[in-house]
């Protein structure tokens, strides 16, 4: 797992859409919530999905985006994106590449912990949180005052 102060690995991923969105390109905007979940349409993972869902809106306003990565396909995360109304990019990690370089492999290869970064402009891990059955340390750290320091 990485630590605060860690380089985050840059990656390319497909989004819900098929669009390759890549993490250094997405941090010349500002900081991001990184966030990393199990699978589309479980009871916690949809929780996590639409409180960050609600926040988006002050997120936004505080220069924050919002991804989040898990194993399913592009078709699942459009489903799931629809179905809830979520407004951020879902990307598709099936062979777990990046789930496993950002350390959120589950126990033996199985599954993904649920584990949030919030990255900073210059690519390094500011803020972690980890909670497998629990929202509320995920939607603290997007409100974190750091998110809304751009110069980082």
């Amino acid at each position: 797992m990485l630590k605060i102060g860690d380089a985050a690995p840059d990656f390319e991923l497909p989004d819900q859409d098929g669009r390759a969105l890549r993490l250094s390109a997405l941090l010349t905007r500002g900081p991001l919530l990184l966030y990393f979940y199990p699978a589309d349409f479980t009871p916690v993972c949809t929780r996590e999905a639409c409180a960050f869902r609600d926040l988006q809106p002050s997120l936004t306003a505080g220069g924050l985006t919002v991804i989040g990565i898990s194993p399913q396909d592009s078709a699942s995360h459009a489903r799931f994106r629809e179905k809830h109304g979520l407004s951020f990019a879902l990307l598709a990690d099936p062979d777990k590449r990046v789930i496993r370089a950002y350390g959120c492999d589950g126990p033996l290869g199985f599954g993904v912990k649920r584990v949030s970064y919030l990255v900073g402009r210059d690519g390094r891990i500011m803020e972690i949180a980890r909670a497998a059955f629990r929202v509320a340390p995920h939607t603290a750290l997007a409100q974190h005052p750091l998110t809304t320091k751009n110069s980082r």
